[in-house]
């Protein structure tokens, strides 16, 4: 039985895999075009496998061309002189597996030429591509980089140069035809003299998440070889809280059908669902390890971050500006429709809010009333459910007698620390009770949507900054068509208020047959001095 593979590349043997049929139409035809195609996108999201699988594809169905993979990941710390002797033996290596799967020998004549050549810089690489062309007859050469950043510094700009000059050759033998460079970083972040690029010939791919239509083919193959069915919603519910993100889609379904012991009998519901998503929220797997390595590597990060989350008017995705482009590089963020700044998905956003949010704020003891019990009977009815109104009003109760001190909260953000103590705050009571607390809505542009489900029931809260009463009054009509959206009769609206005079505000209206009950809570903007506290 194949299984969902989250380790490196996947192969249709051994694993589910999406077919990105369209993707790959594409790719061949402009490889069959003869472009020299760059594609740059975030580790773990699919590159090395649909390039392995488009190598795949020439080396069986297209005997007109001779695909050469390279890897450049283990020359990094190179000279490069290393970097082009080693290029040489991976070159001699690559051909070799092509004839020996296509069941051809080496002529003496092209044995004799690959004994003698030598790669000892950029010249003699595109020499020994001329001449290698010569022994292929009608044969196109494509060449498939993986790992392209590898490449030694020293080495980018000549090995670009020469790439491009046998591009413009215009050569009908030209060699190679095509080539696929494949990386994290762009060609631009690679010229470390930010000179202009020598390889301005590039034709860019886009291989994008997955789609709706695309995770419900990946799960469908699972279902129609072990008989075991997802239920669609939790099949839109994966889609949407990984935004098709291809490491995440597949852990979801790893955990759900390896993991969580679900009889083959049954179907996979949405409390399995839940049980593994907070699973994937909370645990360790390597792409979250990627994510949150990646936004400590700048301390600038997090204030970017903080605002994309936290603005209306949203942050614009300015490739030009560093900050935007490292985050839309490792994955982070999204251009979104808007043309602003959108966190790739919510198990991202949850991720991020905890790995900014501080492990402990000194506020912890201050939660809950010194005579609330443990399990917090006082905030559940007789049957088990939340209630909420009374929860809400305990949190707006504890900012206001934590005054001045929620700005000594370490390392957040004056304006992100509302949300941080909410997040904090509403976390504890949910482990405590044994719910489930994730975000459930996208944010790029200040809104935040906490979903918690417990006995069987959702409660849906939303959280914003102030920016005036219409984009106030604008966000509890927002959210009243969310709550219709998902079933749910009630939502609650908080909103922390930064300014100088505040207006705390508690309020409940009925918009569109559904309930929403409304906060607006002061934060404090600064300590009081010695004079005032004497005064007062």
């Amino acid at each position: 039985m194949r299984r969902f593979g989250t380790q490196g590349p996947v192969h249709p043997k051994k694993n589910y895999v999406v077919s990105r049929a369209a993707e790959l139409a594409d790719f061949v035809m402009r490889v069959k075009e003869g472009r020299y195609i760059v594609i740059f996108a975030p580790r773990q999201t699919g590159k090395t496998t649909f390039f392995q699988r488009a190598l795949d594809v020439f080396a069986a169905e297209e005997p007109a061309y001779f695909p050469i993979p390279l890897n450049f990941e283990e020359y990094e710390d190179c000279t490069p002189s290393v970097f082009y002797s080693g290029l040489y033996e991976d070159l001699l290596e690559a051909i070799e597996n092509v004839f020996a799967r296509r069941g051809a020998v080496f002529s003496e004549a092209l044995t004799e030429f690959l004994e003698n050549a030598e790669i000892t810089d950029h010249f003699s690489m595109r020499r020994f591509f001329r001449n290698f062309s010569k022994f292929l007859g009608d044969q196109r050469v494509i060449l498939i980089i993986d790992e392209f950043d590898g490449i030694p510094k020293e080495a980018v700009r000549g090995f670009l140069h020469s790439l491009r000059r046998i591009y413009v050759s215009n050569s009908p033998s030209r060699c190679p035809h095509s080539v696929g460079i494949v990386g994290v970083k762009s060609i631009t972040q690679l010229n470390y003299d930010r000179s202009i690029s020598p390889f301005n010939i590039q034709d860019e791919f886009n291989l994008p998440n997955f789609t709706l239509e695309q995770v419900q083919e990946l799960l469908g193959q699972y279902t129609e070889e072990v008989g075991q069915a997802f239920d669609s919603e939790v099949i839109e519910s994966i889609h949407r809280q990984t935004a098709g993100q291809p490491v995440l889609v597949n852990r979801f379904a790893q955990i759900l059908t390896e993991e969580s012991d679900i009889p083959k009998t049954e179907s996979i519901t949405m409390t399995h669902f839940s049980k593994a998503h907070t699973q994937l929220l909370r645990g360790r797997n390597t792409n979250i390890e990627h994510l949150t390595t990646n936004i400590r590597r700048n301390p600038r990060f997090e204030s970017v971050l903080m605002r994309i989350m936290a603005r209306d008017e949203g942050v614009d995705f300015n490739l030009d500006d560093d900050i935007i482009s490292e985050l839309a590089t490792y994955g982070v963020i999204k251009e979104g429709a808007d043309s602003m700044c959108e966190i790739l998905n919510p198990i991202y956003l949850y991720r991020i809010m905890r790995a900014f949010k501080p492990l402990v704020n000194g506020l912890e003891q201050e939660y809950f009333p010194e005579d609330t019990g443990e399990v917090l009977h006082e905030y559940l009815t007789s049957t088990g459910q939340i209630e909420m109104e009374v929860l809400l009003d305990n949190f707006r109760d504890f900012i206001a007698r934590a005054g001045f001190r929620v700005l000594q909260v370490p390392d957040t953000p004056q304006e992100s620390v509302g949300r941080h103590l909410l997040l904090a705050y509403l976390d504890e009571f949910v482990r405590r009770i044994g719910g489930v607390m994730h975000i459930e809505i996208q944010t790029g542009r200040g809104r935040m949507d906490i979903l918690i489900t417990h006995n069987q029931r959702k409660y849906i809260i939303e959280t914003k900054i102030w920016r005036g009463d219409s984009r106030y009054q604008a966000g509890k009509k927002q959210l009243a068509a969310y709550l219709k959206l998902e079933g749910t009769t009630e939502g609650y609206y908080i909103v922390f208020d930064h300014r100088r005079d505040p207006e705390p505000r508690v309020e409940a209206e009925t918009i569109d047959d559904v309930t929403v009950w409304s906060y607006v809570i002061p934060v404090v903007q600064e300590r009081p001095s010695d004079e005032h506290r004497q005064d007062s």
